[in-house]
């Protein structure tokens, strides 16, 4: 066969888009028999021959540009290449080029269809044992690029000895390299349809250098062995609805600067524990090259920060978690991603993960780039990877970023600057169609977890079923009660009572969606200043307002979350390049804060009134009569048994005395929390741990200023007879 000059020029530089054609071994017919030609790339040998496992050794000559043949007759098999080079040095290694692709038809189709939900067990960098070698498989998908290559610590970061081969038209490119192993960092390098080369992390990379560096990393497969199957078959049998759900949201990085996964397990875990808090929420773990953005510009959407160690050092983490019986939720970021150049970024030369019209593809405000919903390996992409979180993580629930950007197409746009749907609306419908495609492939997939929706809108059935026309979310983060109460409690006590509504509003549509109550990492950044420091009045009334709003905030409907820092009352606002004022708590107010918090989740997790049935308003009612006063706030919540408790808010500067109130039922309410308590650092003023109500059912009560009191119903409690004269 005689093989054109141009076409060994271009195997020779790595440039061929199907390499195998040429290289590796060929069956041939000699004198009427079948025979194998071998060729192989060893550019300034002196001399190389192909060594077969059968022992026969068949010595190669150069045919051009360092590509060298010869003729193996007989059977074909197994074989290395032993190089001599003109400095007497002798080299034996496998060659890539033997080896027959592991993608296998299934797999492609699948990939094809935008329906292979564990891609990340395809793609990306796998070490194998294949056809008698051990090495790592590699696999990319690229469809625009006229040729692909691969480049490593192993090569030098030259990739002309290790160009791929395009598996056709699913736009998959792969190769399989002897010898490479775990530990070893590497990237592709594309020749796009323009003809330039660009070098690209690996979008399915399970690891990744540690910033600024940004090579990829291979990794074994992991043998991590998880402790937590008690907490895994609890969690398939259970609803996050119908549990208490109160979730401490985490910056890994400036929660304990300098901790990594393993070091930070015991330290996080005795923390919430000591909190009572049922979940953690960790802001995105995902790969980012810039810290500043918190984890919200992944560029590795499949490999957990190298930050703070290894994939199986985060697995601990969780695992540690589950033990303790701590759930976790992760942040995900399917919205957007940066525009760096090593990234996924015009993976291949031309748009591929994003779209490619502007008016579509980009987030001006933020300087990124919006995935190309419509596009199925993209969707694939995607679903995949929050499967990849479930499955290989353990993780409890996603956050998913930024919904309210992915839904509407005019998002932070002006006119003329969007491009209406198909039907002339404003509605991204190939992001609705994926939302409620990830979210039902979890749930299906993963009982008992949550997928919850930061979305900002009135946009309907956030939280509905997929078939009903829902975007299928377990929970949506209530934004509009979190404006508005963080307006309300940042009044001036005198004047609050003029906007009652910006506090009670949200009673109006609470069981509208499945509601999280959030006050964020947003919510302390950007000039907001902390929670504590946005509360009116002296050190002692910012501390009694801090009580009052998360006693509040508890006993709302729904479920709840807070930033870390808020616990114990944070001075400064939130720095991601320092740690929280830990120092703070050598002050014994705001120990007490800090010590509040634990009681309130103590008290809330033992009250199933406030969270049994969160979206269910049969299960709650507002309560005023007789004497309603703006500044205060009650209402009655039961579970499935009747059991009711009750929460009043004062949010007044002073005490009220002989408050009347109709409660739910009649007989003896417990007082079971009292944020003006003197052992959290309040007034003291309170009804004795005990309120009766009256032949009418009504109860007359002492509220304490800036307080909020839980009462519960006691149907068992003696009734002191009224004192005759």
């Amino acid at each position: 066969m005689t093989i054109a000059p141009e076409l060994l020029d271009e195997i020779a530089a790595g440039a061929h888009h199907d390499p195998h054609a040429v290289l590796g071994l060929h069956p041939v017919t000699v004198d009427g028999a079948t025979a194998w030609t071998v060729r192989t790339r060893r550019p300034l040998a002196r001399t190389v021959t192909a060594v077969f496992a059968d022992g026969t050794r068949v010595p190669l000559e150069h045919l051009h540009a360092g590509i060298w043949e010869g003729v193996k007759k007989g059977t074909g098999g197994r074989y290395e290449i032993e190089t001599t080079y003109e400095d007497g040095s002798d080299y034996v290694a496998d060659d890539p080029y033997r080896h027959p692709p592991l993608l296998g038809d299934l797999d492609l189709h699948l990939i094809a269809e935008g329906r292979h939900e564990q891609l990340w067990q395809v793609l990306g960098a796998h070490v194998r044992e294949h056809d008698g070698a051990t090495g790592t498989a590699f696999a990319v998908w690229a469809p625009n690029a006229r040729s692909a290559r691969i480049v490593g610590d192993f090569n030098g970061w030259d990739g002309s000895g290790h160009a791929m081969r395009s598996m056709g038209a699913s736009g998959i490119w792969e190769l399989f390299i002897p010898g490479v192993t775990a530990g070893q960092n590497y990237k592709f390098e594309f020749r796009t349809r323009h003809g330039h080369w660009v070098v690209k992390a690996d979008p399915m990379a399970r690891f990744a250098e540690v910033p600024p560096a940004t090579a990829s990393v291979v990794v074994d497969d992991s043998s991590y062995r998880w402790q937590d199957d008690e907490w895994m078959t609890r969690r398939a049998r259970s609803t996050p609805l119908s549990q208490p759900m109160s979730v401490y949201e985490l910056h890994l990085g400036s929660w304990r600067p300098g901790l990594g996964y393993r070091e930070a397990a015991d330290a996080i875990v005795d923390y919430v524990t000591d909190l009572g808090f049922t979940h953690v929420e960790f802001l995105p773990l995902a790969e980012h090259p810039f810290g500043g953005s918190w984890g919200y510009q992944v560029t590795g959407y499949y490999a957990p920060t190298s930050r703070f160690g290894n994939p199986d050092d985060l697995r601990y983490l969780i695992d540690r978690l589950h033990q303790a019986g701590i759930g976790v939720i992760m942040d995900w970021v399917p919205g957007h991603f940066p525009k760096d150049d090593f990234a996924l970024a015009r993976f291949d030369g031309d748009p591929l993960y994003e779209h490619a019209d502007p008016r579509r593809g980009e987030h001006r405000d933020w300087g990124t780039y919006i995935f190309d919903y419509g596009r199925r390996e993209v969707r694939n992409f995607l679903v995949a990877n929050a499967l990849y979180w479930f499955e290989e993580f353990h993780v409890d629930g996603l956050r998913v970023d930024a919904v309210a950007s992915m839904l509407y197409l005019d998002y932070s746009r002006e006119a003329g600057e969007w491009v209406p749907n198909v039907h002339g609306g404003r509605e991204n419908l190939e992001a609705i169609s994926f939302l409620q495609e990830v979210n039902a492939t979890a749930y299906k997939r993963y009982p008992g977890i949550a997928m919850i929706a930061e979305e900002s809108t009135s946009f309907p059935g956030v939280t509905a079923p997929t078939d009903h026309a829902g975007l299928g979310f377990g929970f949506k983060w209530n934004m509009g009660w979190m404006n508005d109460s963080l307006q309300y409690i940042s009044r001036d006590p005198m004047y609050r009572s003029h906007h009652e509504g910006e506090l009670s509003f949200s009673f109006v549509y609470a069981f509208s969606e499945n509601y999280l109550l959030p006050i964020s990492h947003d919510e302390v950044v950007h000039g907001k200043g902390s929670l504590f420091t946005r509360m009116p009045g002296d050190h002692w009334q910012k501390l009694a307002n801090m009580r009052a709003f998360l006693a509040y905030m508890w006993g709302h409907p729904g479920k709840q979350l807070l930033f870390m820092g808020q616990e114990f009352g944070q001075l400064s606002e939130w720095s991601e390049g320092r740690g929280l004022d830990w120092w703070i708590l050598d002050q014994p107010s705001h120990a007490q804060l800090h010590s509040f918090v634990g009681t309130l989740n103590s008290t809330y997790r033992s009250l199933s009134a406030l969270w049994a049935r969160d979206t269910d308003g049969a299960a709650f009612a507002r309560l005023g009569s007789p004497s309603w006063n703006p500044n205060v706030q009650a209402f009655a919540r039961r579970d499935w048994h009747g059991n009711a408790v009750v929460v009043v808010c004062n949010f007044s500067g002073v005490p009220i005395h002989g408050f009347e109130l109709d409660m739910p039922e009649q007989g003896a309410w417990h007082e079971v929390l009292n944020s003006d308590a003197q052992e959290y650092g309040g007034s003291g003023v309170g009804n004795l741990g005990m309120v009766h109500t009256d032949a009418a059912g009504r109860a007359h009560m002492v509220l304490p200023p800036l307080g909020v009191l839980w009462l519960r119903h006691d149907p068992q409690a003696h009734i002191p007879s009224p004192t005759r004269g």
